[in-house]
């Protein structure tokens, strides 16, 4: 449609026969109708372990990487499930190997290498640890709200909805509930750091489950 109003007309293009392919990551944003529109429908899941070692070491052959058996799973492990992020971390080591050692990948450098990017075995960075903290310290292990944390932090809550969250709840490190995020025991349990368990708010009004005399 061209113009609007009195003016507005329709242009015609004449197509050939497509096939409309459609990717996004918040389709609840799409509108019912258009949706149904598309006659197939896939979920996308996180890569396991195993199949980022098969990835990364396609891409090690592609680099001319020399690698020890078991380094590139755990460059794997520490990938949070992306291909892309265990890609990068590749490079990365390779980088430090290069400089720090003979070019060639053991466990040492990587783990060296892992080290001074700030990732631990479970691929979480000084970020994702610094949101679990000051769940624990500031506010008692939860439930915090999203803003509250993003204040704390100085962080957007944009990058925390985003880039934090979604690998923090696929790990179980952390829960939502309508009162807030709330950190979990195993997330204590790899940090090191006691948890409080979330008590439930004081009221006055009387538990209509408890059972009188």
């Amino acid at each position: 449609t061209v113009d609007s109003g009195l003016h507005a007309k329709t242009i015609n293009f004449p197509l050939k026969r497509f096939t409309l392919v459609g990717a996004t990551t918040r389709a609840g944003l799409l509108s019912a109708p258009l949706r149904s529109r598309f006659g197939m429908m896939y979920h996308l899941d996180f890569y396991s372990a195993e199949e980022l070692t098969t990835i990364l070491s396609r891409s090690a052959e592609l680099l001319s990487l020399q690698c020890e058996e078991g380094t590139l799973e755990l460059i794997g492990a520490c990938s949070r499930g992306t291909p892309r992020v265990a890609n990068r971390l590749l490079k990365r080591v390779r980088d430090y190997a290069q400089v720090k050692g003979t070019g060639v990948l053991s466990g040492g450098i990587v783990e060296n290498a892992l080290k001074m990017e700030q990732i631990d075995p479970l691929g979480l960075d000084e970020l994702d640890r610094a949101v679990l903290r000051a769940l624990v310290k500031v506010y008692d292990g939860g439930p915090a709200g999203i803003d509250a944390i993003a204040a704390t932090l100085g962080e957007e809550r944009d990058t925390l909805e985003d880039v934090v969250e979604p690998y923090l709840l696929q790990i179980g490190f952390l829960r939502r509930t309508k009162r807030g995020r709330e950190i979990t025991k195993q997330a204590c349990d790899h940090l090191g750091l006691k948890f409080h368990r979330t008590k439930r708010p004081k009221t006055d009004q009387p538990d209509l489950f408890e059972q009188g005399d």
